[in-house]
């Protein structure tokens, strides 16, 4: 190739990269469509079970664990922490949308109060509320109530789309919904959205940040069967749903200097629900606190 023929392959490089990723060639009309795209992608899934790695970030330095889960709409959460070596249990949190619950066996303490989101982000380490949180572990958006005027839609040549809402007390929201690399030849009302990018802000500063990635479908959880045959099946707490969920979920809570990394190993859909899932009674031998703490 001579030196002229390399220029203009060299610039129709550039010009590719400035172009990105074009949008799909039928374009989401708004904003509330797409977040109804959205929910439309994720309305088989009203709860997920995992095993996950969990990774803190914080001002008490780096923590790494193994975690078994479950996070159901709308805001009811199970974690329990498995110590070094796969030793068991070490830590469980429990909360049934307005109690909480903290069975901590390191520090012999048994810690109740409120569903608060400082209460859930001592475990966590990220203070949001539930209904939050379980929001970005199913894979969704949490949204700012707003009017539709208030919510505006682009398209970014990075390859998503981005949302923009407009809030009250000055809260402002962005959300960043790609669609399903095999739907961009869809009409739009068909197309799978998948949330990459979320962020809050207030007055000013940024409530929180969450990235998603490592889109997966996931499967479909299965009845709970006694073995012995006794008790009765426990079945499914959904229909069947075979959605895509992210498999890697990383929270920042700038203002806090806190973060936490979720991971998933192991995830399904709408799994079995066993009765008292979302409470603990204090196990014998621990110090039982009542918190309370201010949002």
């Amino acid at each position: 190739m001579n030196r002229a023929g390399a220029l203009v392959v060299a610039l129709a490089s550039l010009g590719c990269m400035a172009c990105g990723t074009p949008p799909p060639a039928s374009r989401m009309p708004d904003a509330r469509s797409a977040l109804a795209r959205l929910h439309a992608s994720q309305d088989c899934g009203v709860g997920i079970h995992a095993s996950a790695k969990i990774d803190h970030f914080g001002k008490g330095g780096r923590v790494r664990g193994d975690l078994l889960m479950f996070a159901l709409w709308p805001a009811r959460l199970r974690m329990d922490v498995i110590g070094p070596m796969n030793s068991g249990v070490v830590a469980t949190l429990a909360s049934d949308e307005t109690k909480f619950t903290l069975a901590d066996l390191r520090e012999k303490r048994f810690l109740f109060g409120p569903a608060s989101a400082c209460n859930i982000a001592r475990l966590t380490t990220v203070p949001m509320p539930g209904h939050v949180l379980v929001s970005l572990l199913r894979g969704e958006a949490p949204v700012l109530k707003h009017e539709p005027p208030a919510a505006t839609i682009e398209w970014s040549n990075s390859g998503y789309y981005v949302i923009k809402i407009a809030s009250s007390r000055n809260a402002q929201e962005e959300i960043h919904l790609a669609p399903h690399p095999k739907d961009f030849a869809l009409p739009w009302d068909q197309q799978r959205m998948r949330v990459v990018d979320v962020e809050v802000r207030q007055e000013g500063y940024v409530l929180y940040h969450a990235e998603l990635g490592d889109h997966q479908p996931a499967a479909m959880s299965k009845p709970q069967v006694d073995p012995d045959g006794i008790d009765p099946p426990i079945p499914v707490s959904g229909p069947v749903c075979q959605a895509e969920l992210p498999r890697k979920i990383h929270v920042e809570v700038p203002a806090k200097d806190e973060d936490v990394q979720f991971r998933y190993e192991d995830v399904t859909w709408n799994p079995p629900l066993t009765e008292g899932l979302f409470t603990q009674q204090p196990p014998p031998g621990l110090r039982v606190e009542r918190v309370t703490c201010e949002d």
